[in-house]
């Protein structure tokens, strides 16, 4: 049994592939192999005998095994090393740089309102774009006979013949958030209203799609000085100046009374806004004490509040603050005017580090 012990140990040590090794295998501890065929000559020897040898030729028998085993994992091993070398990749090469993206400046600007609202407390509503024609216009206040209610200026959803479900509009304004808050929540209350609004309009500052930001605050006795408070913190907070000036031009909107167009002392220099200096006004929003229907319609009972709502289209705000001359730029998808007007990621505006950087 050394004498074989040595034999097949040696062969195995010196095998090369895993083909020589099962040949190696079937001759050693095969059916038919040495091993094999010495344990069949325990039926031949005494009771003594087989007690001593028995357990040599286990003993031999899983040490040839484990042998084998072995060689077949270094075989394993070697052969991998061999073909990753092959299928080498330095991985230390530098990788091509990806293009840097930016903030669009519908997106920063939002932000910065968003801000600005959340640290006078107004919260964060929402709705959908898809609105029904009574949140739209009826629950605001705006006759059938309205001229925004017409198809030229509204997109209505089609429908088929003999549906009777409430018409749908794509939201020609976010005021229909207001009145979503108020059925929600109630009164008192103090939210902003972002997002997407659409009509049918395109020209230089007019797009079928564009951005709006409103503003409602119910409370016992709010009145337009409130109003008027809110929205010159705004502008200095917004156009980062120390002081501005408001004319407030008496208008009429079918969800306010009384109604009020705001329009912003400013003048241009080398094309360039100058905001809060100058002899030349500008408008920039709409605004309004609630008309006591919209209340009534949203559950909130006109005689015992009252409040003011303002609309400001986001779009415009950033086209006056950051020069930009084309509304329809804005959607255009053009990675030059990205690159050139967008923000950095990081680049997240704050009252205390400063809206823009």
């Amino acid at each position: 049994m050394d004498d074989l012990r040595q034999k097949y140990l040696e062969a195995i040590a010196g095998a090369g592939d895993e083909a020589a090794l099962e040949d190696i295998r079937v001759a050693a501890v095969g059916k038919k192999g040495e091993v094999a065929l010495k344990m069949r000559e325990l039926g031949k020897m005494s009771p003594e005998e087989r007690q001593v040898m028995g357990p040599k030729l286990n003993a031999l028998k899983d040490e040839i095994n484990a042998a084998l085993a072995a060689r077949k994992e270094a075989l394993g091993d070697a052969a991998l090393d061999e073909r990753l070398k092959t299928e080498w990749l330095d991985v230390t090469l530098p990788a091509r740089p990806r293009p840097a993206g930016t903030i669009h400046p519908v997106s920063q600007v939002t932000e910065e309102v968003t801000t600005i609202f959340a640290d006078m407390g107004f919260s964060v509503a929402e709705g959908p774009q898809i609105e029904t024609d009574w949140h739209n216009f009826d629950a605001l206040n705006i006759p059938p006979h309205h001229p925004a209610r017409q198809e030229f200026d509204t997109f209505y959803m089609h429908r088929e013949e003999g549906d009777e479900r409430p018409p749908h509009v794509l939201r020609t304004h976010t005021s229909p958030v207001q009145i979503r808050a108020m059925l929600a929540q109630g009164a008192p209350i103090r939210v902003i209203a972002p997002g997407r609004v659409y009509r049918s309009d395109y020209d230089q500052t007019h797009t079928p799609m564009f951005h709006q930001i409103e503003g409602l605050a119910i409370d016992r006795d709010i009145s337009m000085a409130n109003l008027k408070w809110t929205l010159e913190e705004f502008c200095r907070a917004f156009f980062e100046v120390d002081e501005v000036e408001l004319r407030f031009r008496a208008s009429h909107f079918p969800f306010t009374e009384p109604s009020a167009e705001v329009d912003l002392r400013c003048s241009w220099q080398d094309g360039r806004l100058k905001v809060g200096e100058g002899d030349d006004w500008m408008e920039i929003l709409g605004s309004g004490m609630v008309h006591p229907k919209v209340l009534e319609a949203s559950g909130v009972d006109p005689n015992e509040w009252q409040g003011f709502a303002f609309g400001i289209g986001i779009d415009r705000l950033a086209m006056l603050k950051y020069g930009i001359p084309d509304l329809r730029a804005f959607f255009d998808s053009d990675l030059r005017w990205l690159r050139h007007y967008g923000f950095s990621a990081l680049d997240v505006p704050t009252m205390r580090g400063g809206l823009s950087r």
